[in-house]
């Protein structure tokens, strides 16, 4: 088959990826195989590629093929496996598997366990034509879903479900979110749904159209002024979730959350001054468990959900990365094998 492969993380100008021929897959117990109908972009994906991560141990090994958030059909079915068959349009997210059996695994924060494996990272990922996948961390699509619009759904789609659910919102609350980009647009429509007044908070002129497109209460242009202040000074919101890789926009969201809210980052950042006397809550948000991904599944197949999404061959991988880096995506990029 053919892949993108990664076996020196350097920066991207250094042309890091190559287009290899590769051995297919073989599944093994508990496995399947998965013709890769298409893989998102993430910007996970780049920091990995670029280096960033490579003292915490990320990538795992080299060479490897990066890619997170993966869909297609099922062309093989390893021993043990009974729930999916040959033809199953199926997904699979950053959480390639788990040990199932530690506190975190059995109290439903699996992606907390220590063990974990992680797609794209610690094993072989989506920027091929197969994939090898855990079938136990595989999810039946939707019909109604296509590839393109489905594959974000395993990244950006249970990302920004888990901060949504963990900001407590409600129809008379209010949620400002700090970054609009891959996550923060399907993290938006999902504060939506729960009745809550959103402000979308970007610096990019197409981010705020998108979000007014995606039926934002209000759009704030951070590059006009401090959207900490500005929303403070106007009641300030009851949560705020942070999407944006920055350290002073955590520290907006924090002066922008009225006390006793909630700030939900899902990126990493160093959090600064804390007020406790406010009795803020600040609280980090990664993923989401295998029923919060099936409900955001049922949730896109009705329509409920959408994520904007533009497509790249396998090919044009770096290319797609690049762009990503330059900060001129405003949903998300998917590669098509």
């Amino acid at each position: 088959m053919k892949a993108v492969v990664l076996t020196t993380p350097s920066p991207l100008e250094n042309d890091p990826l190559r287009i290899e021929e590769v051995e297919d897959p073989t599944p093994g117990t508990g496995e399947i195989v998965i013709k890769v109908g298409a893989c998102g972009v993430c910007r996970s994906n780049l920091h990995m590629i670029e280096g960033d991560w490579v003292g915490a141990g990320v990538p795992a090994k080299t060479p490897i093929i990066p890619g997170h958030e993966v869909v297609g059909s099922v062309t093989a079915v390893g021993p043990s496996v009974s729930h999916l068959q040959v033809g199953d349009r199926v997904g699979v997210q950053p959480l390639w598997s788990t040990c199932g059996v530690c506190a975190y695994c059995m109290s439903g924060d699996e992606q907390l366990c220590q063990v974990k494996q992680i797609t794209g990272e610690t094993v072989d990922g989506g920027y091929a034509e197969l994939m090898l996948a855990n079938a136990a961390h595989a999810y039946v699509l939707p019909d109604s879903l296509p590839d393109v619009e489905a594959a974000p759904l395993f990244c950006p789609g249970i990302t920004a479900y888990g901060a949504v659910a963990k900001a407590r919102l409600s129809p008379a609350k209010s949620v400002a979110v700090f970054g609009v980009g891959g996550v923060g647009h399907v993290a938006l429509q999902f504060a939506r749904l729960t009745g809550a007044r959103t402000i979308a908070v970007s610096r990019a002129r197409q981010r705020l159209e998108l979000s007014e497109r995606l039926g934002a209460s209000r759009v704030l242009d951070a590059s006009r002024g401090d959207a900490g202040t500005v929303l403070r000074r106007g009641g300030g919101v009851d949560a705020a979730l942070v999407f944006a890789p920055s350290n002073d926009a955590v520290r907006q969201a924090i002066e922008a959350t009225k006390p006793g809210g909630i700030v939900v980052i899902g990126v990493n950042a160093e959090i600064g001054p804390f007020p406790f006397v406010d009795e803020k809550t600040i609280v980090g948000s990664l993923l989401g468990s295998r029923q919060m991904m099936r409900e955001v599944l049922q949730i896109a197949g009705e329509g409920r959900v959408r994520v904007v999404a533009e497509s790249y061959p396998l090919s044009q991988a770096a290319q797609a990365l690049g762009r990503l880096k330059r900060g001129e995506v405003a949903g998300r990029l998917v590669l098509v094998p």
